[in-house]
């Protein structure tokens, strides 16, 4: 039978959906459909995101409605490209929308909006949510949860890293033995942000604007001082760290736009290369998937950083990049309909392995 995967991540652009069928071992990617976010809905979810920690976020309970619902309706425009009857899937994995993410503070805990049951109900499939907080009950950072798909597709013995590039990047090392995986810092949230203020654009196109510029390495350096990207793994992080509040601490108005952009896209290739090669020491192979694989200026900037290393897409080992995350939550969404766990303590930090997700029946 069929499963769809629904992701929405930190970049808040709108939902991947992906029809597909699994086979031992691999996996057919039967059908995909990007199904934006309305502007007036885009707008309240960042505004959400910013809320801080100890304020109620506002209208949240209208706002998982409205999430649920896109979300709903993204499935269900998935099937009919597909010409797929809801009858033939067993299961839809659903991320939802992450709009808190604490999983350091007194009392952890983390939160995805986009009513299951309003998935379920809509489109007459049992809809998997929920999938963080069950690592976070084990003491787990309930984030990255795609390393275990990643081990089970692309686990190779060749020591090799998969990199996701959204809003936030995180990595999956692989081949050496026990499987790691964590966020590395910020991806394209800040790059975005920037463009956003100075050119009321979304993003920045095959990072043309950061070529422009030129990269302040004294800038960059207090930037990389920053404590989380000296902070020893299970670790995970979110735009409510990563965001303008946050670089303006760095008087980064000092700058000219252009270089500053240069230097936000060289603090993304930095960290996550530093990354690389303190945990994933040797490893010859670097897969990039997200939004950032389109990025030429970002990938010529992991290159730089990794001059040792083959920086190449997911389609290189089998899966289009704009896809990985979304065919994931399908994934775990067969996991937990089969009652198999869906975490790895090594990524997360969490006591044991556990079966992630609530299953909501239509």
């Amino acid at each position: 039978m069929y499963y769809i995967g629904l992701m929405s991540g930190t970049s808040m652009d709108g939902i991947d959906a992906a029809l597909v069928q699994f086979r031992d071992p691999g996996v057919d990617l039967i059908a995909v459909h990007s199904h934006p976010y309305p502007d007036t809905l885009r707008l309240a979810l960042s505004r959400a995101v910013m809320t801080p920690p100890d304020e109620p976020i506002p209208d949240l309970g209208a706002l998982d409605r409205q999430v649920g619902e896109r979300f709903r309706d993204a499935a269900m425009a998935l099937l009919r490209l597909a010409e797929v009857d809801a009858a033939q899937v067993r299961a839809i994995g659903s991320h939802g929308q992450t709009v808190r993410h604490q999983p350091d503070g007194p009392h952890p805990y983390t939160l995805q909006i986009g009513n299951p049951d309003i998935i379920a109900q809509g489109t007459g499939i049992v809809t998997v949510g929920d999938f963080r907080t069950a690592d976070m009950a084990a003491g787990g950072q309930g984030a990255p949860l795609v390393p275990p798909f990643h081990d089970w597709l692309f686990g190779d013995e060749a020591r090799r890293v998969i990199l996701n590039v959204g809003g936030i990047a995180n990595v999956t090392i692989l081949g050496a033995g026990e499987v790691r995986g964590f966020d590395t810092g910020p991806g394209n949230t800040l790059l975005d942000a920037w463009i956003r203020r100075h050119h009321k654009l979304s993003h920045d196109r095959n990072g043309e604007w950061a070529s422009s510029g030129r990269c302040d390495p004294e800038l960059l350096d207090k930037l990389l001082g920053y404590a989380y990207f000296g902070m020893e793994p299970p670790k995970s992080t979110g735009v409510e760290e990563f965001n303008l509040g946050w670089l303006m601490q760095f008087e980064v108005d000092r700058h000219k736009p252009a270089d500053m952009q240069a230097t936000l896209a060289e603090l993304t290739a930095r960290s996550i290369a530093d990354h690389v090669r303190q945990y994933a020491e040797g490893a010859a192979e670097l897969y990039v998937c997200g939004g950032g694989v389109h990025n030429a200026d970002l990938m010529a900037r992991l290159r730089r950083n990794l001059p040792e290393t083959i920086v190449s897409s997911t389609s290189d080992v089998g899966l289009d990049p704009d896809w990985v995350e979304s065919v994931a939550f399908a994934w775990l969404a067969k996991r937990t309909m089969h009652g198999q766990t869906g975490n790895l303590p090594s990524v997360t930090g969490a006591s044991r392995k556990v079966v992630l997700g609530a299953i909501h029946c239509p």
